[in-house]
């Protein structure tokens, strides 16, 4: 009885272990008014945000979020959280007198401490608070004015609380008195698509002088394909990586050393772009996941050993080339990495500091092998976090901090930081799906735009892409690679582009497609296609280019109008036309499929607008029945939820896709199938068969 009981006494322990894991990884979700729904997706960079100072999600709401994916779509992820430090000491007066502290606000921590600091989460938010979301496009749901960028997403919360809003204490806070207004910005110009910026205003709300404040973003970064391996198999998932740091850009980085090398070609990046007062450091460090006796890779177990982490010693000199040998990063393990900047000497009771950091993400350069970190492989990074600084200045072109003659475009006499150069903007696009062909409209909205730069229409012409057949079953999808352009219409009787005019695409008359009541302009058809394969459609703008301010043509975004289709046959009732399938044998596994019983498909074809699909066995068993619309398609199959990821393609409505699992949620098996369809608007049935060979 006693060893029974010690047994069921394990297990109990085994499981509060478990469970006390799951609710540490958890801790994003702590609160009702916690806001972690909201990531980015104008862009080529998925990042969750949150309103309790958070990036990422700790893949708790994986794989239907991203929590910092890139590019979208693809399932390479690129965090596992992060978040918003600040570390400092109170005094009574800006002299420093009477100082208390080191104390260190943390927005996450390595779950290395989770169990000691109660996951670490430290800012808390008001009852009610969201995150919002705002958008500088005039066509966007979300359009405001006040606006940034393409996709801003704005939020407030405070460190002022030792608890959270359901009454939890959160162990071991000790706070600094901050409240944090954060914004977030992201754009879909495809110079600027791959980098979200952070933008932080820290306002001191306690009687007491902040001092020496360190002020940083703290991430667990980790580069996976998760489409190759999943993140649920524990630590083997997290200790893959390397890491390294530019001082000249302030960006410290991680890519994949030995993970999932070769569908993983990528850096992310944490980057420090400014702040609005007088610092004298920018300081990058790591530490191991599992604690080392290393006292340079050592994770910081209180506020006194985090802050001397944000200065750069903690046991010696722990900054990144002077203490810590660059090589050593290099080599494959789990590290948090931390990118600060201080001190601030002091801010004042109601003063504030406004500090800038930036999630860069980038596809490696070159052909050295994937798990190197070489130079040139590290091109695309520093020309993406180029672009990150560049729009963080804005008008401030040589990053001085001060308006500059020549520097106000706006005329305003402010320092305007977030202006980029434009392209047109993007027209809208509508895509048809026929028979082994497709119908692309598109309207005209991007021969009025304006630079805001140059103050000029610049607009030039249009370019067309498309994907090849299949390019969705790679395992490292890229839509910004894997788009060809097939067709480009300039502008005729200047010495750019081909001059080819649009006499080809233009239509005599504008046509629309109610409810929608866009005016569509051009027309350009695609033939040969195979019906049953996604394929993905753009069309883009460009502009003439700017060679006063030395910028060369911009075009509009390849993501903002890309439309997923699937070309088939249109819904019919017509008599004389037979129903059928494709492919008709199905051969296990056929191209198209992917690498599980759940990832098969086929087509039923010629189908009425709604109908209703009988599968049956030779000896009269139903085995499936599929209610079609020209909506619903089987496009909630596992197939496109893996290949189609966003569920927005679009169908021919005349086809409907079936995975070859039975109503008792069973695999069939090979042999040959019966099946009716029996059109819903007029009674009739069709029957047909089809052969199964696995």
């Amino acid at each position: 009885m006693l060893k029974k009981s010690f047994l069921i006494l394990s297990i109990l322990i085994t499981i509060s272990s478990q469970l006390n894991t799951v609710l540490a990884q958890q801790k994003l979700n702590k609160t009702l008014d916690d806001d972690n729904s909201k990531f980015t997706n104008i862009g080529n960079i998925g990042l969750t945000v949150t309103n309790f100072g958070t990036i990422g999600h700790g893949f708790s709401l994986w794989p239907e979020q991203p929590s910092c994916e890139y590019p979208l779509g693809s399932g390479i992820e690129h965090i596992f959280d992060g978040g918003l430090w600040v570390g400092a000491f109170l005094s009574d007066d800006s002299t420093g007198s009477n100082k208390l502290g080191p104390f260190v606000t943390t927005g996450a921590v390595d779950a290395a401490s989770v169990s000691s600091r109660g996951g670490g989460f430290e800012f808390t938010n008001s009852p009610g608070s969201f995150v919002e979301e705002r958008s500088s496009l005039t066509d966007s749901p979300f359009f405001n004015p006040h606006a940034v960028s393409h996709q801003d997403f704005v939020m407030d919360y405070t460190d002022t609380n030792k608890t959270l809003n359901n009454g939890e204490l959160i162990i071991g806070h000790n706070p600094i008195g901050i409240d944090v207004h954060e914004e977030t910005y992201a754009w879909n110009f495809p110079f600027a698509n791959f980098f979200v910026i952070l933008n932080y205003w820290i306002k001191n709300v306690s009687n007491k002088y902040i001092d020496s404040a360190y002020i940083g973003l703290w991430t667990d970064t980790v580069v996976r394909n998760t489409n190759i391996t999943s993140p649920r198999i524990g630590g083997a998932f997290f200790n893959k990586g390397g890491n390294g740091y530019n001082d000249s850009l302030h960006i410290g980085y991680e890519f994949d050393a030995t993970g999932d090398v070769g569908f993983t070609d990528s850096y992310i990046g944490i980057q420090f772009l400014g702040a609005d007062k007088n610092f004298t450091n920018v300081n990058f460090v790591s530490w191991q996941f599992r604690n080392t006796t290393d006292p340079n890779f050592f994770a910081p177990q209180d506020d006194i050993q985090r802050y001397q982490k944000m200065e750069g010693f903690f046991g010696g000199n722990n900054r990144y080339g002077n203490g810590v040998d660059p090589s050593t990063l290099k080599q494959p393990s789990n590290r948090s990495i931390l990118v600060t900047a201080g001190p601030i000497k002091s801010i004042a009771p109601g003063d504030s500091v406004n500090i800038t950091f930036a999630v860069v993400a980038a596809k490696k350069f070159g052909n050295d092998l994937p798990s190197f970190d070489t130079e040139e492989q590290k091109t695309n990074l520093y020309i993406n976090a180029g672009w990150a600084l560049r729009a963080y200045r804005g008008e401030d072109k040589n990053g001085n901090g001060v308006l500059d003659p020549g520097e106000d475009l706006n005329g305003d006499g402010l320092l305007t930081r977030y202006v980029l150069p434009a392209p047109p903007l993007s027209p809208r696009v509508k895509v048809i799906p026929m028979s082994n062909k497709v119908e692309i409209y598109w309207d005209k909205r991007a021969e009025s735009s304006i630079d805001p730069i140059s103050s000029k229409k610049d607009f030039e012409g249009y370019r067309i892409y498309k994907t090849n057949t299949g390019f969705d079953l790679t395992s490292s999808q890229n839509l910004t690679e894997a788009l060809v352009k097939i067709a480009e219409f300039d502008s005729a009787g200047n010495n750019i582009g081909f001059n080819t005019g649009f006499d080809f695409v233009r239509l005599k008359s504008p046509v629309t497609f109610p409810p929608d009541t866009t005016k569509y302009f051009y027309k350009f058809e695609i033939n040969n296609l195979l019906n049953g394969w996604q394929y993905v459609y753009s069309v883009t703008a460009f502009d003439e280019g700017d060679p006063e301010n030395k910028l060369e043509s911009l075009e509009s975004s390849l993501l903002a109008g890309a439309v997923k289709i699937l070309p088939g046959t249109p819904p019919t009732s017509k008599d004389d036309i037979k129903v059928g399938v494709y492919p008709n044998p199905y051969y296990g596994t056929a191209f198209w499929d992917g690498k599980s019983e759940r990832l098969r498909k086929i087509y039923f074809y010629n189908l009425p607008k709604e109908c209703e699909i009988t599968i049956y066995t030779l000896a009269g068993d139903v085995v499936k029945r599929i209610k079609h619309n020209s909506q619903s398609n089987g496009a909630d199959l596992r197939w496109f939820e893996t290949f189609s990821k966003d569920g927005k393609q679009k169908m021919s409505g005349g086809e409907h896709a079936w995975d070859l699992i039975s109503d008792n949620d069973q695999a069939i098996a090979t042999g040959l199938y019966l099946f009716s369809v029996k059109d819903n608007s007029n009674g009739n049935i069709k029957l047909g068969k089809f052969l199964i060979i696995k």
